[in-house]
């Protein structure tokens, strides 16, 4: 969910030179998928709605209502806008594998560190200030919590959480690290993704039989499906279709649709698993008709602007948004759907200052300095 795209259209090759992880016959034509832009800000929506307008807890308390009386319709639709969290994934399978593709692995750990970290940072600072400016909505954050949520590695610590949708970063962090020991090390070629697609699959089946938690957390079987998924659609769109490729595709989203039916259909009452379905169908098919270049018509320059969005709202969006809710509506009185718009258009306006005064300047000169030849460790990943 954290990359930025930077597409190649595809050019087929033959079967044979792909398995061999040869290089592409013809040199791809290199152009930005706006697409994908337009995808991830879509994705991050479905998250704010579920955020603001699918659930209760500290959503009713914010709004002094619960959110299925004051957004009867809407609610309806955004009890299922958690998904958008899979359709991150499935995005972010695609994007991984063709932002690392002729990278080292020392261009994959800088680019990920200075893409993630900066924009984090920021946002992990901006909630800790609120907790204290409005402790209701959260309680204050102690000083050991901030200081572990600035290694965005206080989930396996057992930590306190700040950002509460740093959870899925967590996930990605898993991801990148498995997908670099496994394929980035030695370079990405057709035949080693397939490869660790048709390893990781099996794994993550037979994961949730083998009771051993270290294993579930190294594998993710729940979540599994979504990035292979996307990896595989990233090797369609580069190479052009065959049936290895499309049977990975479909065999992802068949296990996509079993996994968030069982973890997302159950523990909400107001679900339908026929939508669940629907929906998880839905991700698959916007990430293939970019692989399949059906979407080269989407060239608008202000989806440039969306996909940048995308990340810091994604980050500041939850707590900060449930602040200007209380704020707003129980504070100033402002009627619902007016506070709804306004929280929206609010955090879309500070992720943009994050993108532009902070992760536009910042994230490269994070990227130089982890370059410089005076950082043996980094050096070393060259």
């Amino acid at each position: 969910m954290a990359a930025s795209p930077s597409g190649v259209a595809p050019a087929p090759d033959p079967l044979i030179r792909r398995a061999a992880g040869a290089p592409a016959a013809r040199v791809p034509r290199r152009g930005r998928l706006l697409a994908l832009d337009g995808l991830r800000l879509v994705a991050a929506l479905m998250v704010c709605a579920y955020h603001y307008t699918g659930r209760g807890g500290v959503v009713s308390a914010s709004w002094h209502a619960s959110p299925d009386r004051l957004f009867p319709s809407l609610y309806r639709v955004a009890v299922y806008g958690n998904l958008g969290v899979q359709f991150f994934f499935v995005i972010s399978g695609f994007v991984i594998c063709m932002s690392s593709w002729g990278r080292t692995l020392g261009d994959f750990f800088r680019s990920r560190v200075a893409r993630l970290y900066p924009a984090y940072w920021v946002a992990l600072a901006l909630v800790t200030a609120a907790s204290f400016a409005l402790p209701v909505v959260v309680r204050p954050v102690r000083l050991d919590e901030f200081l572990v949520n600035l290694t965005m590695l206080q989930q396996p610590m057992g930590a306190t959480r700040v950002l509460g949708v740093c959870w899925t970063l967590w996930v990605e962090l898993r991801f990148y690290v498995l997908f670099a020991l496994f394929v980035v090390v030695r370079g990405v070629t057709y035949r080693r993704v397939v490869l660790f697609a048709c390893v990781w699959t099996p794994a993550a089946v037979l994961c949730h039989s083998s009771g051993n938690e270290l294993l579930r957390q190294v594998v993710m079987p729940e979540y599994a499906p979504f990035f292979v998924g996307g990896l595989a659609l990233y090797l369609i769109h580069r190479f052009g279709s065959d049936l290895l490729t499309w049977g990975i595709v479909v065999m992802s989203w068949l296990l996509a649709q079993s996994e968030a039916t069982r973890g997302l259909w159950g523990p909400h009452p107001h679900r339908d698993p026929y939508v669940v379905i629907l929906v998880v169908t839905a991700a698959y098919a916007a990430v293939a008709a970019v692989a399949l270049g059906w979407t080269r018509w989407a060239s608008w320059s202000w989806l440039v602007t969306a996909g940048a969005l995308t990340y810091p709202f994604y980050l500041v969006h939850e707590h900060l948004g449930w602040f200007v809710i209380r704020v707003l509506h129980r504070g100033l009185g402002l009627a619902p759907w007016p506070t709804l718009a306004v929280t929206v258009a609010g955090m879309l306006a500070l992720a943009w200052l994050i993108h532009r005064f902070v992760e536009k300047p910042f994230g490269p000169r994070l990227k130089r300095a982890l370059k410089k030849a005076g950082t043996p460790g980094t050096a070393a990943l060259s």
